[in-house]
């Protein structure tokens, strides 16, 4: 078990980074989970008395039980941060993953659905119950917005204005952004608000768009299996995850011509190489497309 000096010198780095930094929930959470893992195995020793050895042997038995390069490179910049962190405020002299390298990833093409793909998966939610009406509405909002799971699940009232049809947004590191909401996504919306929500309520009150029949808002994990249900009624044999109609969003937008920008815009993106892996999608697209009606394709 890890000592509870290592626990409060993880707390104390999460503090910091929130207050200095803005970052979300669920990033601080990766960050604390990447930390106990290494002080779990550190053991009795203190995490400010690891040197480079200790990192490169922790991530040498990562490695052999299986961790990916990318899982690899991700710790290694927690550990980056919570290091850099302790460096800044002159706890420690040295830091030690200053000389250290990440493994090189390749980077992994999102998985995405096509667009009959997607159609099945919105008609599969039966609209005449109120539970129906919620996931169907927030299926459409996910397709139609290409919104982080987490940002769908925290929908609240004071961010939706229906007659604009917008949905303004807090993203990662506190930044806004505005994201149109198509006219088909609005008129689930509003069929959910006016009818389903209020059943599944049953009175009670709730600042949050998508609620659960205990009248608490819907969470990651229960809108993840939601996902699966109905891709198993509507027949789809792929892997399938929130995350995938955030892809799908992106990719048919830019396979019937978005500009790349405007797409970055709307994912919330900071950096336009995120979103340009999403060019690669639509282009294995087009060339399937060139090869199946072109006569010398």
């Amino acid at each position: 078990m890890t000592t509870v000096t290592s626990e409060k010198l993880i707390d104390q780095f999460l503090d910091a980074a929130w207050v200095e930094q803005g970052l979300s929930k669920n990033t601080l959470s990766a960050y604390r989970s990447d930390l106990m893992i290494f002080a779990n195995w550190l053991g009795k020793k203190s995490l400010l008395r690891v040197e480079a050895g200790n990192i490169s042997e922790f991530l040498a038995n990562r490695y052999q039980i299986g961790m990916s390069s990318r899982t690899t490179a991700r710790i290694l910049s927690s550990l980056r941060r919570f290091y850099g962190y302790f460096l800044r405020a002159n706890t420690i002299t040295i830091d030690p993953t200053a000389l250290m390298t990440a493994p090189r990833t390749t980077r992994v093409l999102p998985q995405t659905l096509t667009e009959n793909d997607v159609e099945l998966l919105l008609a599969a939610p039966e609209t005449a119950v109120p539970r129906g009406q919620r996931d169907n509405a927030m299926l459409e909002m996910m397709y139609a917005t290409g919104l982080r799971v987490s940002e769908l699940v925290d929908l609240k009232f004071e961010q939706i204005n229906l007659r604009q049809g917008v949905v303004q947004i807090i993203g990662k590191g506190g930044r806004e952004r505005l994201v149109p909401v198509g006219e088909e996504a609005l008129s689930c919306l509003e069929a959910y608000l006016n009818n389903g929500r209020v059943q599944l309520l049953s009175g009670r009150q709730s600042d949050y768009i998508f609620v659960t029949r205990r009248g608490g808002n819907m969470t990651r994990q229960a809108f993840w299996h939601i996902i699966k249900r109905y891709a198993f009624k509507a027949q789809i044999h792929k892997p399938l995850s929130p995350h995938t109609l955030r892809h799908a969003f992106a990719t048919h937008l830019l396979n019937h011509g978005a500009d790349l920008r405007v797409v970055q815009l709307l994912l919330g993106h900071v950096d336009l190489s995120t979103t340009q892996i999403y060019t690669h999608v639509a282009r294995e697209r087009l060339q399937t497309l060139h090869a199946q009606f072109h006569p010398r394709g």
